[in-house]
């Protein structure tokens, strides 16, 4: 089943030529509050987004995704102050994402402060607001966000709602023709992998990359560095998306519960209960790795928050 406007997938196109490997940290926004779960449900309170924005973009993140995890549900994206705020003192890209259904909503982010903009159910449900946004705003400024999980035969199917709704779309379809629509780029999010720790799911990300001539950003399941090397070089992703590999690693530094201690579990966090999967790793020690592997990355800077990891 493929919404209106949605043709049937085109030849594989070779894959895109081998350029600097972008490593991007995405907020999960619900309310003022970052959080994060598993398989995009089970959402837990971390902290305040202005605060964990500030230390990546210190220590060298390309780039920025912001989504409002509730706002296809609500109707509406809530991140207007927050972009306003972040924009005002990080100077790198900022995506937004979350409840943009038409040009309006599109227009009223960017003039808060995003760069881009990220689109899935609204994207789906018409497909023409991809053409329409790129044609307006530009490719470059639209960014089709894919959540996709792999069903018992091996295809993958398209979902939204941050991964609450089915579609019954194949997932590497709609990638050919949101490129075709106009689309800038493809964050492409397993939902199976999601938060989980577990690494990629390469074959996801591979598939859809040798499919389209567009940027794709691999997201979903990073729980050490070398996930994010075996992605790279596995499924030749332009970026990476990640999120609790970093979040994590922010709290066990020690510097967001002044400002939570009522509202998150600061404990948890900081247990094993909270990162059992994931390694201890800043984005500095990331693109680190990353450049140690041979992968082209801009260089990060090393931890300006709070205490160093411990060994």
């Amino acid at each position: 089943m493929m919404p209106a406007g949605l043709s049937a997938a085109r030849a594989p196109l070779a894959p895109p030529a081998a350029s600097r490997v972008r490593v991007i940290p995405r907020l999960d926004i619900k309310g003022p509050n970052l959080v994060k779960g598993v398989h995009l449900e089970g959402l837990r309170v971390l902290g305040k987004p202005e605060r964990f924005a500030s230390c990546y973009y210190e220590e060298g993140a390309d780039e920025l995704i912001f989504m409002d995890v509730v706002a296809s549900l609500y109707q509406r994206n809530s991140l207007l102050d927050i972009i306003a705020r972040t924009s005002e003192q990080i100077f790198i890209p900022l995506t937004v994402g979350g409840g943009l259904r038409s040009m309006d909503d599109i227009q009223t982010v960017l003039s808060a402060g995003a760069d881009k903009v990220s689109m899935n159910t609204a994207a789906l449900g018409r497909p023409e607001l991809v053409r329409e946004a790129a044609n307006r705003f530009g490719s470059s400024t639209v960014v089709v966000s894919i959540e996709a999980m792999r069903s018992g035969d091996g295809r993958y199917e398209a979902f939204t709602d941050n991964g609450r709704e089915r579609t019954g779309v194949d997932a590497l379809e709609w990638a050919v023709r949101a490129a075709e629509l106009g689309a800038g780029e493809l964050l492409v999010t397993s939902i199976d992998r999601e938060g989980t720790g577990r690494g990629f799911d390469e074959e996801l990300t591979r598939r859809i990359a040798e499919s389209v001539s567009i940027p794709v950003i691999a997201c979903g399941g990073a729980g050490r560095a070398e996930h994010v090397v075996d992605v790279v070089h596995g499924a030749q992703p332009q970026a990476v998306c990640l999120a609790s590999l970093l979040h994590y690693n922010i709290v066990r530094r020690g510097w967001v519960e002044q400002d939570f201690a009522e509202e998150i579990n600061v404990a948890h966090l900081r247990g094993a209960g909270g990162r059992a999967t994931l390694e201890d790793c800043s984005l500095a020690e990331l693109k680190a790795a990353l450049r140690a592997a041979g992968i082209d990355c801009r260089a990060g800077q090393a931890p300006a928050h709070g205490t160093e990891p411990e060994r």
